[in-house]
């Protein structure tokens, strides 16, 4: 009966415990925003007009963006994160000026992203959101290019 106690008793306080601290940031408020500015980066280059070769770049750098923020979706919640809090996005005026916005706020994501990660499972998510992030930025690159080109 006393052991039946004392685990009840732990319990209870390991769910007061995390109920608590749902509302702190956790270690990483750099997920959020990370995923702020993925969604903006993604908005840029879906709403830039261009020719065909340039769209294949956008739709890669699209893709990998989505799956990115998939990845970091599934590290912010196993760190404690609100993943629903969407603030506003910073957006150029100019559809000249997107591609290279998008790929600074891309190179910024990476930096966010790369942080040291002390969890094995979230270290996981992040690598995996790395990969995506470096192939968005790649794809980038290569819109930005066959724009300077005109290929």
């Amino acid at each position: 009966m006393r052991l039946k106690s004392l685990l009840l008793a732990s319990v209870v306080a390991f769910m007061a415990w995390g109920s608590a601290n749902a509302d702190l940031p956790g270690k990483h408020p750099y997920y959020l925003h990370a995923l702020t500015d993925l969604r903006s980066a993604r908005w840029m280059l879906n709403h830039r007009p261009g020719d065909a070769a340039i769209s294949a770049n956008e739709d890669v750098a699209i893709t990998e963006i989505n799956k990115a923020i998939g990845e970091i979706k599934r590290a912010a919640i196993d760190d404690g994160k609100n993943i629903e809090d969407h603030p506003a996005m910073d957006v150029p005026a100019d559809a000249r000026g997107r591609l290279h916005k998008a790929l600074e706020i891309l190179n910024k994501v990476h930096a966010d992203v790369a942080r040291e990660e002390d969890d094995p499972l979230t270290r996981q998510l992040r690598d995996k959101a790395v990969v995506h992030i470096d192939a968005a930025i790649t794809a980038t690159q290569g819109a930005i290019t066959a724009v300077e080109t005109h290929q």
